[in-house]
């Protein structure tokens, strides 16, 4: 049975959790551990709401573990920083993604593909290697090792992000001979997969979850580069089960982006 963070860890936090199937999200208190010598601290400015997120409140992968305070897409300002951190300090602007731990001696990780590593903690509702379990960014303060925070600065290919059931067949369509669709959202039903689209133009679908901790850096550099941003729609926390409800209806254009730093009150 996993601690609880509440009586294991000493720093107060506060956020939003799921306590059961309902999904929904309501004001909750918890504690977040001691900054440790690689630990990287900061204040949560914003989180995005992925559809993974609904996913996990809801139980519909079956491996949630409640109370679950969601978000793996999370950004803010570092307010403290271990002894032995060496990439971050005291307010650089830094976000954190889907891991927050691996085991950092397997092949995957010596590759920097924690992403594949067998032991590795996701942000949220998972074991930490102390036994309690983890709280994500919907939340006014997160906590991490450095390794796992990123610093802010006709077609070949497609990355398919839906995460709702809908068809690859148009998307297939595009591609030209040779092109690979990468999925990394990830539907509660099965994708049809149309066998002829593919064989006649020697065309592939692929998979990826999550991307390890270089190819994050890499991107966020490339994007910061390039200046290339993302459309967003800005949220107040007391809005986050109308934002969750509007994206089980697929009545999302852009990606909801909680403004948790103006807008997450303790109750």
């Amino acid at each position: 049975m996993a601690k609880s963070p509440d009586t294991e860890h000493p720093v107060k936090a506060f956020g939003l959790a799921a306590r059961d199937t309902s999904g929904v999200l309501s004001p909750f208190k918890f504690s977040r551990r001691a900054t440790a010598e690689k630990d990287v601290r900061f204040k949560v400015l914003y989180c995005g709401i992925c559809h993974s997120d609904l996913h996990m409140v809801k139980n519909e992968w079956g491996m949630s573990q409640y109370p679950i305070v969601p978000g793996h897409e999370i950004v803010g300002v570092v307010t403290e920083v271990g002894s032995k951190v060496e990439k971050f300090k005291v307010g650089d602007k830094v976000g954190v993604g889907c891991l927050v731990g691996s085991c950092k001696s397997c092949d995957s990780c010596a590759a920097d593909l924690e992403n594949y590593c067998p032991k590795q903690i996701l942000t949220y509702s998972a074991p930490y290697i102390d036994g309690t379990i983890t709280y994500g960014g919907y939340s006014d303060t997160m906590v991490a090792d450095e390794h796992f925070v990123a610093a802010m600065g006709t077609m070949d290919g497609i990355i398919d992000t839906v995460s709702a059931t809908h068809s690859i067949v148009p998307l297939i369509g595009l591609l030209k001979a040779q092109g690979k669709l990468v999925l990394v959202g990830a539907p509660e039903k099965p994708l049809e997969l149309p066998s002829f689209s593919l064989i006649m133009g020697r065309k592939l679908v692929a998979g990826s979850g999550i991307g390890g901790l270089k190819e994050t850096q890499e991107m966020l550099d490339f994007a910061a580069k390039h200046n290339i941003t993302a459309d967003v729609e800005l949220i107040s926390a007391d809005y986050v089960n109308t934002a969750m409800e509007r994206l089980l209806k697929a009545d999302v254009r852009y990606r909801f982006v909680i403004d948790v730093a103006n807008t997450l009150k303790s109750a």
